[in-house]
């Protein structure tokens, strides 16, 4: 079959799939936070595994750390721009599938330089006092509804939240509404037939609130303001809307996820809960970055296309190709981590790939840091005794999911 007509047949195969076959669900699958068994039997067949076989397009897995490191920095060898396989471009701007993970040079550099400013540590350091108050506000709601709370829906989605909407400057909207919006966009149960439905919701609201600012400026200062007062002029409304709906989703869902679940994970290891109450910062650092390596909510980075025939770890991969990259898979690496399934932040290093890596690496990696790190420690300093108040068997987490999840957490303040 020719190579356009194959894209076609492969691009509507992927679109109009209903689920995700059983055989290849398990790079997306948890048990708790611990990956699937079958993630482990793959890397034991290799850092780089034939992964499933789409109208002769060839998917490959890679599960390795070095590799996936690799794969990740080349954006020589790898197009990042699948939206022609995955989405369906015929639909309404709003619900085209995109953004800088799906864009390659130039259209990545110049919408990613958009960003950029935003995002220096200069600029970062201005955020602390205004994380400091969403976090406070987050523990008082907390504590006013306690003895028992949800800690995912009162703390863990509460703080991102918060920091993203100040960061934007964004108007009040339906917290609870985007919390639903945001989960079920990496929601692959339905392979991913949802995810075009519900981005057209929040990234039409974003998009509209930019054509408002450009018509008459009116919001406060913040991203969302400075965009359009500093790019309006050679970006269109769906450009930048898309822009802040990327920055959006990505500020809260994945924070809010790391910090549901990595308390969960730190209420079962006291010496790092002791560790965040003493609050020393490289203390704090080091279970930061353990959290990241072991709870890594994003399970598998964008998938990429070979450009060309390459070498893949011990593989070859040939031009059209498309590549999976388990983060997962990478932070539990043993080549790489000692004893890479337990928890152990004494032996924590750099070099995370939780927000991915090269071109691609996640802009707002920074800030997930600060806020984890300004959170976890506020918690645990308000609420030393904070403990499970369900059974462990009672928590449900997401079934097939981009993004890891726990649904409800119950925590006693003590």
């Amino acid at each position: 079959m020719p190579a356009t007509l194959r894209s076609t047949a492969l691009r509507v195969a992927l679109t109009s799939a209903r689920r995700v076959p059983a055989r290849i669900r398990y790079p997306l699958q948890r048990d708790g936070v611990q990956p699937v068994p079958r993630l482990a039997q793959a890397r034991e067949r290799g850092d780089v595994v034939r992964f499933a076989s789409l109208l002769g397009t060839r998917v490959w897995l890679v599960t390795g750390y070095d590799v996936a490191r690799a794969v990740l920095a080349d954006s020589e060898a790898f197009a990042n721009d699948v939206r022609d396989l995955i989405g369906r471009q015929d639909r309404a701007p709003a619900e085209r599938i995109g953004g800088l993970g799906m864009t390659d040079q130039p259209d990545h550099g110049r919408l990613r330089g958009v960003l950029t400013p935003y995002f220096t540590r200069r600029r970062l350091a201005e955020l602390q006092p205004d994380i400091d108050r969403v976090v406070e506000a987050a523990l008082d709601d907390m504590a006013a509804h306690g003895p028992e709370v949800d800690l995912v829906e009162r703390f863990g989605f509460q703080v991102p939240f918060g920091v993203i909407c100040d960061l934007l400057g964004m108007p009040d909207v339906d917290r609870s509404a985007f919390r639903q919006h945001g989960a079920a966009r990496f929601d692959l149960r339905d392979a991913g037939g949802r995810i075009f439905d519900t981005a057209a919701g929040t990234r039409q609201f974003l998009i509209d609130i930019v054509a408002a600012e450009r018509r008459e400026p009116h919001l406060p200062d913040g991203l969302l303001a400075r965009m359009v007062a500093d790019h309006g002029a050679d970006f269109d409304d769906v450009e930048l809307g898309g822009l802040a709906d990327g920055v959006f989703l990505g500020g809260y869902e994945t924070s809010a996820s790391m910090l549901s679940l990595g308390t969960w994970v730190l209420l079962q290891h006291p010496d790092s809960w002791q560790a965040l109450r003493r609050g020393h910062p490289t203390e704090v650092d080091r279970v930061v970055e353990e959290l990241l390596r072991f709870v890594c909510p994003v399970q598998v980075a964008f998938p990429r296309v070979a450009r060309h025939e390459v070498p893949v770890g011990e593989q070859v991969v040939r031009a059209g190709d498309i590549v999976v990259v388990s983060l997962t898979g990478a932070g539990r690496d043993p080549a790489r981590h000692v004893d890479a399934e337990r928890f152990d932040p004494t032996t924590a290093s750099a070099g995370t790939l939780a927000f991915g890596h090269g071109l691609h690496r996640c802009i707002g990696a920074e800030l997930a840091r600060m806020e984890l790190r300004t959170a976890l420690v506020a918690l645990a300093r308000r609420f030393p005794d904070l403990a499970l108040a369900c059974d462990p068997t009672e928590l449900r987490f997401t079934e097939l999911a981009i993004v890891h999840g726990v649904e409800r957490l119950p925590v006693r303040l003590g």
